[in-house]
C-alpha cells in the first residue's frame, strides 16, 4: 500500500512550465507503475501519461505528447510531470496514481488503479 502526495501545481500563463511532483508518504513505488491524470470542473478525470515501474516504458495522452515529460526515481519514491508549453486547457486539477504491475507495464484507465493522491492545482491564464 502507498500514500501518493503531489505537489508543485500553481497559476501560470500561457506558454509557462511547471513541474509537478508525486511522492509516497508511506510505502514504496517499487512495483508499481505511476499514472497522471487530470481532472477539469465539470469533466470526467481523464488520463494524462503513465510510466512503468522500470521507468522504461512511457505513454502520453495525444494533446500532452511533445509537451510533458514523466521521470521516476525509485530510490527516492518520487515521480514527475514535467508540463512545458501549457496551454489554457491545461487547467485542472492533477492527480497521480499507483498500480502494482510488472516491470513494462502501464495502463491508461483511472478505475485500473488502486491508489490516489489528493490531487494539485494547475491553472494556466491565457
Amino acid at each position: 500500500q502507498v500514500q501518493l502526495v503531489e505537489s508543485g501545481g500553481g497559476l501560470v500563463q500561457a506558454g509557462d512550465s511547471l513541474r509537478l511532483s508525486c511522492a509516497t508518504s508511506e510505502g514504496t513505488f517499487s512495483g508499481y507503475s505511476l499514472g497522471w491524470f487530470r481532472q477539469a470542473p465539470g469533466k470526467e478525470r481523464r488520463f494524462v501519461g503513465a510510466i512503468s515501474w522500470s521507468g522504461g516504458n512511457t505513454y502520453y495522452e495525444d494533446s500532452v505528447k511533445g509537451r510533458f515529460t514523466i521521470s521516476r526515481a525509485n530510490a527516492n519514491n518520487t515521480v514527475s510531470l514535467q508540463m512545458n508549453s501549457l496551454k489554457a486547457e491545461d487547467t485542472a486539477v492533477y492527480f497521480c496514481a499507483a498500480k502494482p504491475l510488472p516491470p513494462r507495464y502501464i495502463v491508461t484507465i483511472p478505475t485500473e488503479y488502486d491508489y490516489w493522491g489528493q490531487g494539485t492545482q494547475v491553472a494556466v491564464s491565457s
